[in-house]
This record gives structure tokens, C-alpha cells and sequence, in this order.
């Protein structure tokens, strides 16, 4: 059994009319909220083989607070094909990960990781910023990850563990 864990990027800044929307940061929220999300994946006990992230500036800058938060030092990957990604490419990125890996974590973007969600698990459900969600894939190989191989145990936003 594979495990992905799929984390959308934390409150983005649009105070910068001039960045493009690759380069908006994290704003105060995000940076609030990123490392409350870390250190609650820290307590669930998961550590990822290889985290694969968006290389857009928040996406990244979620990628290093979270895992720095969560006490993560293993490989993490910025893959430029999950910046704006359609679920049809997030499912190819997904399928080529190595088969050593036995829990991946992708930092994205929406609508891209929620369609993701529905493809895999057939459950529809709201990702905002910060959210992250479990999914356990039926399959012994990365290779074989399709459609509907998957159950969503949990979904965690923001909102539920800092209220």
C-alpha cells in the first residue's frame, strides 16, 4: 500500500500588484498557519520518503515551513509540472514516483490537488489554503496509482486545529 499526503500551499499574498502569480509569497496567515500544519503532521507521526512540491514561491516557502515544522529532513523535490497542474498531469507525476517511496507528500495548488482528491478517492471535498489530506492508494506500485485506488482517511484545514 502507497500513501499520499497532499498538502495545498499556505495564504498567499496579493499585495504586490507587480509579482506574477508564480512569485507571490506566503502573506501573514501563511506564515501563521504553516507551521501549526507541520507540527500537527508531527504528532500524527508521519514522515515522508520524498516530499514533491510546486516550485512556486508559496508553494515553496509552505514546502520549508512545514517539514521544518514537522522535524522532515528527508528529499524534497520542486517539480515545475505541479505548478497549475490539471489532475490528469498530477496523476502522471504521482505514477512515476519511485517504488522505494512508500509515503509521498505533493505541496500544490488548486483546483488541481481537490480534483486530485475526487479522481483518486471519488470524494469530493473542499481543500483551502493550508489543508492537507491522507490518502492510502490499494496498489503495491506507485505505477499502478489510477482512478478511484484510493480512500481519503482525513482531510485537516487550518481552521480545525488552530480554533
Amino acid at each position: 500500500m502507497k500513501t499520499l499526503l497532499l498538502l495545498r500551499h499556505a495564504k498567499s499574498s496579493w499585495d504586490d500588484a507587480s509579482l506574477s502569480d508564480f512569485d507571490r509569497p506566503l502573506n501573514e496567515r501563511g506564515n501563521r498557519t504553516a507551521p501549526v500544519m507541520g507540527s500537527w503532521l508531527r504528532k500524527k507521526k508521519l514522515k515522508p520518503d520524498l516530499v514533491l512540491s510546486s516550485p512556486a514561491v508559496r508553494a515553496r516557502q509552505t514546502t520549508q515551513i512545514v517539514c521544518e515544522a514537522a522535524g522532515w529532513a528527508g528529499p524534497v523535490q520542486y517539480d515545475e509540472r505541479v505548478y497549475e497542474a490539471p489532475v490528469q498531469r498530477l496523476l502522471s507525476i504521482v505514477s512515476q514516483i519511485e517504488n522505494e517511496v512508500n509515503l509521498t507528500m505533493m505541496v500544490g495548488h488548486n483546483p488541481g490537488l481537490e480534483e486530485l482528491v475526487e479522481a483518486l478517492t471519488g470524494e469530493s471535498c473542499r481543500m483551502p489554503t493550508g489543508a492537507v489530506a491522507l490518502i492510502e492508494l490499494n496498489v503495491e506500485q506507485w505505477q499502478e496509482v489510477r482512478r478511484a485506488l484510493g480512500k481519503l482517511k482525513w482531510l485537516i484545514r487550518p481552521r480545525d486545529i488552530m480554533s
